[in-house]
């Protein structure tokens, strides 16, 4: 017997076989944005959206579905018409929620969803507060095993990039430091600058004016180097290879899209983000363009899931 999942693949199928996906897109997108606007995915889709206009002559509009930890438009994503006229942008808190959420997530992260393309990444960086005695990563590790417990961390969030950033720095690093857990990037940050934490990871655009106005030092970068920072290794660089935790961003689909129309995005998404000035605009923000092939996002996601799930256990993290 066939399951409601392979009857709905297989009536998608029909749908949009290769024929009428010559015509496609014949009227406009949505792209769904599982948070309320000003994040940093709705200005990224908020970019992106009139780029892929001019590669596909027809309109896409932003469609914000907050709520649920990303949960509530993420489900809206999979249980939308596979026929490509609803796609999502998501970001790392697809890979992450299947660890911290087990068993728990109305949707499956696998198997609901066709990969599009991952569009953009964007790097983490270790910052330490001016007050602290260490100007490079090494000094940090050095400084947190002489006093081990001493240190504190702020976290902008449970479950957070940043806080997987850090729990992948405990256990590289070997070191004892406290977390402090903040509801927001905000008041984390913030907090930081005012001496009252002394380390965290940070988005580029959250901490560069604090970086250049002496606020904040900059230890290492989480992904590649950053052209707004380019004085600043990687942490591999840095001697602690391992901490992979940057952002990332992609679009999926409902899986019973058809290969014609998930390649037909892949290609408009993948050109969108390499030309000028999108691309030149994505790196004054902080992004990293991608535009990955839809078999390399889907390779993707399933080794962020695993690690991520490693991670979440290792470091017996709970959802707020």
């Amino acid at each position: 017997m066939l399951t409601r999942r392979a009857l709905i693949a297989a009536a998608g199928t029909l749908a949009t076989s290769p024929a009428l996906a010559q015509d496609y897109p014949a009227k406009p997108v949505r792209i769904i944005v599982p948070y309320p606007p000003g994040g940093a995915t709705d200005v990224l889709g908020r970019l992106l959206a009139p780029r892929i206009e001019q590669e596909l002559k027809q309109s896409f509009v932003i469609d914000n579905r907050g709520g649920g930890a990303s949960q509530v438009g993420t489900q809206a994503i999979a249980t939308a018409p596979p026929d490509g006229y609803t796609i999502g942008l998501i970001d790392s808190a697809f890979t992450i929620n299947p660890g911290l959420f087990a068993g728990k997530l109305p949707y499956d992260t696998l198997k609901d969803f066709a990969a599009v393309s991952l569009v953009a990444t964007a790097p983490l960086v270790l910052v330490a507060h001016p007050s602290l005695d260490a100007k490079t990563a090494q000094e940090l590790v050095a400084l947190a095993k002489q006093k081990p417990g001493s240190l504190t961390f702020a976290l902008p969030g449970l479950g957070t990039p940043v806080h997987l950033a850090f729990e992948q720095l405990r256990l590289v690093a070997g070191v004892e430091v406290v977390a402090v857990p903040y509801r927001g990037a905000g008041p984390s940050i913030a907090d930081f600058i005012a001496g009252q934490v002394q380390l965290t990871f940070a988005t580029v655009p959250s901490i560069l004016e604090h970086v250049r106005g002496g606020r904040a030092r900059a230890l290492g970068m989480v992904g590649e180097r950053s052209p707004l920072l380019p004085d600043v290794p990687t942490m591999a660089e840095a001697g602690l290879a391992g901490i992979d935790a940057a952002l990332m961003f992609g679009i999926v689909v409902p899986v019973a899209t058809s290969a014609a129309i998930v390649n037909r995005l892949s290609e408009a998404a993948a050109t969108s983000v390499r030309t000028e000035p999108l691309r030149r605009r994505l790196e004054e923000l902080g992004y990293v363009a991608i535009g990955s092939t839809p078999d390399e996002f889907r390779a993707r996601i399933a080794a962020d899931i695993a690690k991520w799930s490693r991670i979440i256990e290792a470091g017996n993290i709970k959802p707020n």
